[in-house]
Order: C-alpha cells, then sequence, then structure tokens
C-alpha cells in the first residue's frame, strides 16, 4: 500500500512550503527556485504543475529531471534521515522538505543548492 504523502496534491503542499519559508523572512521566489533546482522544472512548468493539481507522485514523475546533486542532501526529516529512505519516491518528497526546511533556518541559497 502506497503512503497517503504520495496521492497528496502538489498544489496543496506547495503553499505550506512557501509559507513555511515567508514565515522566516525568505520569499515565494526562493521556494520557486528550490522546487526548480531540484526537479529541472522551469517556471512556467511549475506553474503548470501547481495548476493541474498532479498528485506529489506524478509531479515527481513528469519531473524533467532530478538534479545530479540531489543525493548530497542529506540529514533528518520528520525524525528520518533522507539518505536511509529506501523509497525512491518518498526520498525526493523528504529532499524536498529538507531544502525547504534549509531555506525557512536561513541557510543562504548556494548551499541550499548543493554549490549549484
Amino acid at each position: 500500500m502506497k503512503p497517503r504523502i504520495f496521492a497528496t496534491e502538489f498544489s496543496k503542499v506547495y503553499p505550506l512550503y512557501v509559507q513555511k519559508a515567508e514565515k522566516k523572512g525568505r520569499t515565494k521566489a526562493e521556494v520557486d527556485t528550490v522546487i526548480c533546482w531540484l526537479t529541472g522544472y522551469d517556471e512556467k512548468g511549475l506553474k503548470t504543475q501547481i495548476k493541474s493539481n498532479v498528485n506529489l507522485e506524478e509531479f515527481f514523475k513528469q519531473a524533467p529531471h532530478i538534479h545530479p546533486n540531489a543525493s548530497e542532501i542529506t540529514g533528518m526529516v520528520c525524525g528520518v534521515r533522507v539518505e536511509q529512505i529506501e523509497d525512491p519516491l518518498m526520498q525526493q518528497i523528504r529532499r524536498l522538505d529538507k531544502l525547504v526546511d534549509e531555506l525557512a533556518k536561513g541557510k543562504p541559497m548556494e548551499k541550499v543548492l548543493r554549490g549549484q
């Protein structure tokens, strides 16, 4: 049985990412940059995904490409080490969570994006 998060619409999660970042003085544009960096979507593609109400599984499945440095995203999210998650989709979801967490914690964009 698939975890419920896979069926959650990206358009429902996205505003939560933005809200989390904005509470800490970061911007929607920075959240978009992080999402695009990880997934390979451009700004237009990201907006299309949000409007089309795809779930997280489809959002990542349709991603143009996952950034080659994504494996450098390590650490704890929701009490689990990101690098030890076995399910590839769950790992991508948690990697995105981790990037938004780092952004909200004030980490410089260059470090969040793993030096590009």
